[in-house]
Order: structure tokens, then sequence, then C-alpha cells
């Protein structure tokens, strides 16, 4: 079966994202570094792309100019063990970056994830409906995930 790598377009930040990842996750790694030569399209000696390791996850950044950013349309979802995960991981890429919704953020390349707590697809699957609908209208008030603010939205009384 073939290796299915996420190849992440940067303008010149990739080298800079990658150092910022793997100091992020833990398992992870900078494996190699290409610069583009004389050929170009860019100046010679500059990075043109760095493959890394984010806990046993590949991932190439290339810098390959200002033409393309990134939005929501695609995102990493990290399945969190616990709240103290949640608030790690959401501490750390939103610092310079940006809180969305709803477990959704942006760090400061652009780069969108969800995390998300252990547990969360339970609540929000719940077979009784006005559960999971209250836990549904709570998770829409936030931004970073509290799975005891959803678990009692989910046991509070019905509306």
């Amino acid at each position: 079966m073939p290796t299915i790598t996420p190849n992440l377009w940067f303008d010149t930040q990739g080298e800079e994202a990658a150092e910022f990842y793997v100091s992020v996750f833990p398992n992870s790694k900078i494996t190699n570094v290409s610069y583009y030569g004389d050929a170009g399209p860019r100046e010679a000696g500059t990075v043109l792309t760095v493959d890394f390791v984010l806990d046993g996850n590949e991932f190439t950044a290339i810098n390959g100019g200002p033409e393309f950013t990134f939005d929501e349309a695609v995102s990493f979802l990290i399945n969190c063990a616990d709240q103290e995960e949640v608030d790690y991981y959401w501490e750390k890429l939103t610092e310079g970056g940006s809180e969305v919704q709803c477990g959704w953020l942006k760090d400061r390349f652009g780069v969108s994830w969800q995390v998300v707590p252990e547990g969360m697809g339970e609540i929000m699957g719940d077979p009784d409906p006005e559960r999971a609908s209250r836990a549904m209208k709570a998770m829409l008030g936030m931004k970073k995930l509290d799975l005891n603010a959803l678990r009692a939205a989910a046991d509070g009384p019905a509306t």
C-alpha cells in the first residue's frame, strides 16, 4: 500500500513551521531538508522542502511561494486522551494563531487544527437526542472544548 504524506505549502516558512511542530508533538523530528539549486525558481540555497515526523506521522513542508494559502477546508484532528492534553495542544498551537470555534484553531502559520478530547463522540452521539442536543448547544458556544462542561450540559435539565 502506498504511503500518503500530507504536503503543506508555505511561502517561505516551511522550515520554521516544521521546527515549531516537532517542538509541540512528542516523538517528532525533522528527517530531511532540501534546498533550491541554481535552476530556481527561488534563490539557490534557500529551503525547498522539509520532511518531518509528528508522533509517527510523516509530513512534508514546501516553500512554494505566496500563490497558495491555507484555509479551513483542510485541518488536522488531534484526538486527545484528556482535558490536560487538550489544554496543552490548544495553548501551544494558538500561540501567535487564533482560536476559532468548537475545538478549531488556526496556528501562526494559518494551518487549521481540531483539538478534541476523548469521549467527545460519545457525548455528541448520545442515543438520547435531548442529551446530544444540550451537548451540541454547549459546544457551539465554546472555542477550546471542555469535556467536563460538555458532560454537564448533556446531563443538565431539558430546555
